[in-house]
């Protein structure tokens, strides 16, 4: 098996992608209790994937509806709207909101009135959209794997002098030597961003899908390259820097579905002011100066893995800038406003109300809005 994947590994130039001249694979055979980075140690992360699954489930249904019962989320029945074929064509192939005179038209189509058609295309729009309690048991959920990776990061790194002295991160590249801790926290990484692309069509759908995708693929090549390459000192770094900033994102969630406004006001201005130290401070003068500069001093090679790293790490950072110029005009309007519509959220309503209540929920009742901050319902940082 070993000679398979070096074979497979030659295949793809590996030896002269990763790794500067006169070093080869040889150099990272195990040896007197040493292991080193090996591209294969990641195919563990896919069943780990499915482990993560089983993590999820449990906090889904172990923490995250106990704490919805405490904070008052309850469960929505949503209704299914009668079938109508001609509706139902209509909403996938036109628009789910038509509008007075299309509700006209397809009323008359249907000999329906104009009320039940339009609770039609209302009940069949709910169907769609996720109920409160199951995007707490997400943001949960995802606040629970960031909060205790961060912690697991601090944990691991604290005692490293490269934690405090950046410098030492390339010291004795590319011969060091893997430490458990280092390879947990990948397999923990990668399985976790595994996971999120096996539940995609499952989760929330939000308007920024194609994004999501995106970015998880991106998270797990740039993981797996960085392993691959021995990059793994830096690499921890980079990962412990974008997690510490995650998790107060989504607990700031989690209290805006419970209504806790003045919680979850504090905890939107923690991470705004976490997200501009790690993202705009640390990643660019820390971390890219780190991969960017440093490695001349102790390398006279640079293979193209360098310029593949530090490529994509100033394409992040520029992803950065523009996420924080989201985030900078959003709390603009929070401290200068107050009260910001958040147009990305849909209409959440219950078909056991009476019309009166209906036509109050349409005009933004507090049952029928999901958010006071728009940030929230963004899962692009």
């Amino acid at each position: 098996m070993t000679h398979i994947l070096k074979t497979l590994n030659s295949w793809f130039w590996w030896e002269n992608i990763w790794m500067p001249i006169n070093c080869t694979w040889a150099n990272y055979e195990d040896h007197d209790g040493l292991v080193f980075p090996k591209p294969q140690h990641l195919y563990a992360t896919i069943p780990l994937a499915f482990v993560m699954l089983l993590v999820r489930f449990f906090v889904e249904r172990c923490i995250a509806i106990p704490l919805a019962n405490a904070l008052g989320i309850k469960q929505v029945k949503r209704v299914k709207p009668q079938p109508n074929p001609t509706l139902e064509e209509y909403f996938k192939e036109c628009t789910k909101k038509p509008s007075q005179a299309e509700m006209r038209r397809l009323a008359k189509k249907c000999n329906w009135t104009v009320h039940l058609v339009e609770k039609w295309f209302r009940r069949r729009r709910n169907m769609e959209i996720p109920t409160v309690l199951k995007k707490l048991q997400e943001a949960c959920w995802r606040f629970t794997f960031y909060f205790l990776s961060t912690i697991y990061g601090f944990a691991v790194l604290y005692d490293k002098p490269w934690f405090y002295d950046i410098w030492l991160v390339w010291v004795d590249f590319p011969f060091q030597s893997l430490l458990p801790s280092q390879y947990w926290y990948y397999m923990a990484e990668m399985s976790f961003y595994w996971s999120l692309l096996f539940t995609l069509g499952m989760d929330a759908k939000r308007k920024d899908f194609k994004a999501h995708v995106v970015h998880h693929l991106a998270a797990l090549c740039l993981m797996f390259c960085s392993y691959s390459a021995n990059y793994v000192r830096l690499g921890t770094l980079v990962i412990v820097v974008h997690d510490c900033a995650d998790f107060w994102l989504e607990a700031a969630k989690i209290f805006n579905y419970a209504h806790w406004e003045n919680t979850c006001s504090v905890l939107f201005v923690i991470f705004s002011i976490v997200f501009f130290v790690t993202r705009l401070i640390l990643f660019p003068f820390w971390l890219i100066r780190a991969s960017a500069y440093y490695p001349i001093y102790y390398s006279t090679t640079l293979v193209i893995a360098y310029f593949f790293f530090n490529g994509q790490m100033l394409i992040l950072q520029c992803l950065h800038i523009y996420w924080s110029y989201l985030v900078f005009k959003i709390l603009r309007k929070f401290i200068f406003i107050q009260k910001v519509k958040d147009d990305r959220s849909d209409e959440e309503e219950e078909d056991s109300v009476s019309d009166a209540e209906e036509q109050s929920l349409k005009k933004g009742s507090k049952n029928g809005c999901e958010a006071s901050h728009p940030l929230l319902n963004n899962n692009n940082y």
